[in-house]
């Protein structure tokens, strides 16, 4: 009953996104990323910079910068910026480890807290003064890292490539495959092999949910990421007192949406590996 509950809400939170991305046309922020430069690596090959890889780029600095500074001069009774980064980190694994146990939380803690530190400090350098409004040739030099869907693509997409390795370590593909298909419950004799053919049918919905979770994790950040940002920069040509209580509102969006993303990755990954109860009764 559990699982089955965060199933329901994993895919209640999938569906929001998309109906965000799909709903929020764009106000002043076009839905493609300018490109600003072609940096050349070698004859008749560039590289693409858009705005929103610049954004990317100075967000990956940013968070190598603060984690530098802190552990630098570790010390055994912390102090200054150690003391701060320890204690988020502590928040962070006592948050994951709730979600999904102390096995799955011990092994994959790394990837959560950067990809929820990732999409944190993009969503807050997206709101700072001048993104948007600073140009170069007519095209703005920065934007919103996870406004641009190519950003968001890139972080379901690498989860989802990272789910299956950890998936396929964890289990090997027989009992993958047997875990999708096969009876549960505990069903035996006629009924386990009378219900084969529904169970078989579920595992292909499970099969087909698996595939789309890695474009309702970008759908639903990009959209709300984008729309916010889209309605900040139409409040701007009002004036500044239209933008305060928009831009409180997307520091806590871009606060929740990090969060749900760490949630909803959480969630997948206990889904199929099981937490440590179910681990202690195999045992």
């Amino acid at each position: 009953m559990k699982i089955l509950v965060q199933k329901l809400t994993a895919a209640a939170l999938m569906l929001g996104g998309v109906a965000c991305a799909s709903e929020h046309g764009h106000a002043g922020l076009t839905s493609d990323a300018p490109i600003l430069w072609e940096l050349p690596i070698w004859p008749g090959h560039t590289i693409p910079v858009s705005n929103s890889l610049i954004m990317f780029t100075i967000a990956i600095l940013l968070i190598t910068l603060l984690l530098r500074m802190a552990t630098r001069k570790m010390q055994r009774v912390p102090g200054g910026l150690q003391n701060f980064v320890e204690w988020v980190f502590e928040l962070l694994y006592n948050f994951v480890e709730g979600l999904t146990g102390k096995k799955i939380a011990q092994k994959y803690f790394w990837y959560f807290a950067t990809v929820f530190l990732f999409i944190l400090v993009s969503n807050y350098l997206g709101l700072l003064p001048g993104v948007g409004s600073i140009t170069y040739a007519g095209e703005p030099i920065f934007r919103g890292a996870n406004a641009d869907f190519n950003v968001t693509l890139f972080l379901g997409f690498s989860y989802a490539i990272l789910w299956f390795v950890w998936v396929m370590k964890d289990q090997g593909p027989w009992h993958f495959i047997t875990h999708t298909f096969g009876p549960k419950g505990g069903l035996t004799g006629f009924l386990k092999y009378a219900l084969l053919p529904i169970f078989f049918f579920v595992g292909l919905i499970e099969i087909l949910s698996i595939c789309v979770r890695p474009v309702a994790l970008a759908a639903r950040l990009f959209g709300n990421i984008f729309a916010g940002e889209s309605i900040l920069e139409q409040m701007g040509t009002i004036g500044w007192f239209a933008m305060l209580p928009f831009m409180f509102l997307e520091v806590i969006v871009g606060f929740v949406q990090a969060l749900v993303f760490l949630m909803l990755t959480a969630i997948f990954l206990k889904t199929q590996l099981g937490g440590d109860e179910e681990e202690e009764h195999a045992h």
